[in-house]
């Protein structure tokens, strides 16, 4: 019989996209109706007392930075409460035994937690759109950040799962690092209305990039150059993936 490598790689990746799909109430149903909440009050209070782009009004504004919230959260949260779940229950030892690199068990995670934030991300935007009509000014910008977005979350949440040995310090981590990694982005407004110490320290926040990205996309405006903010993302990306990559070729704290 001809080998087939890449048969782990893709049980693997089916596996994780049927853990989030058969309870998708719980992850793509909730996340969604969450971002609906954020959407209906922060607009009804502050529609007409915050002014950020010109010719854009703040609910149109605020809906791609609650998309790229839903995308980044989603994504860091499928494949840490995959590996916890899997080293609490025991299980991991099926998921290492099977003869996969660590390419592609870095690959399987990280691509399933990727699916799950842009599916979550697209509801998002398709619910808001009762409320608010989206622009596209840039296509392919919207698609680049929200792939560079959720895969480096997707990462980050790889590294959270390999790290962590209970659910409370995926908890912290997503509590202490992750939340307010995100609020401080600009979801719900431009650095540019902060004073200038502010602005220096959102521009330190490589989420900050991945919001004001994804919106360029939207309206063809931003508060930094897209480029600018696509090369810090790039950046971002290959500083995890090599954290990433290196924890599962040394197998730490999962074969030892």
């Amino acid at each position: 019989m001809r080998p087939q490598p890449m048969r782990g790689f893709l049980t693997l990746f089916r596996k994780e996209l049927l853990r989030f799909y058969k309870v998708s109430v719980q992850t793509v149903g909730a996340p969604i109706l969450t971002s609906l909440l954020y959407l209906m009050i922060f607009s009804h209070v502050l529609e007409d007392r915050v002014q950020v782009f010109d010719r854009v009004g703040y609910t149109s504004f605020l809906v791609p930075g609650l998309v790229m919230m839903s995308v980044l959260q989603n994504a860091f949260a499928n494949s840490s409460s995959s590996l916890i779940q899997s080293k609490i229950t025991g299980n991991m030892v099926f998921v290492l035994l099977p003869p996969l690199s660590h390419r592609q068990l870095f690959a399987a995670y990280v691509l399933a937690a990727m699916v799950r934030g842009l599916v979550v991300g697209l509801g998002v935007l398709l619910v808001t759109a009762w409320f608010v009509r989206p622009d596209f000014a840039h296509p392919l910008w919207i698609l680049a950040f929200a792939v560079l977005g959720s895969a480096i979350l997707g990462t980050m949440g790889l590294i959270a799962g390999i790290w962590a040995e209970k659910f409370d310090q995926i908890a912290a981590f997503q509590n202490f690092i992750i939340m307010p990694a995100t609020f401080l982005s600009g979801v719900f407004y431009s650095v540019r209305s902060l004073p200038q110490f502010w602005q220096s320290v959102s521009h330190l926040n490589p989420f900050f990039y991945m919001v004001d990205g994804f919106r360029y996309g939207f309206f063809g405006a931003s508060d930094v150059p897209p480029l600018i903010s696509l090369g810090v993302v790039l950046g971002a990306l290959a500083l995890v993936s090599a954290l990433a990559l290196h924890m599962l070729r040394s197998g730490y704290k999962l074969r030892h």
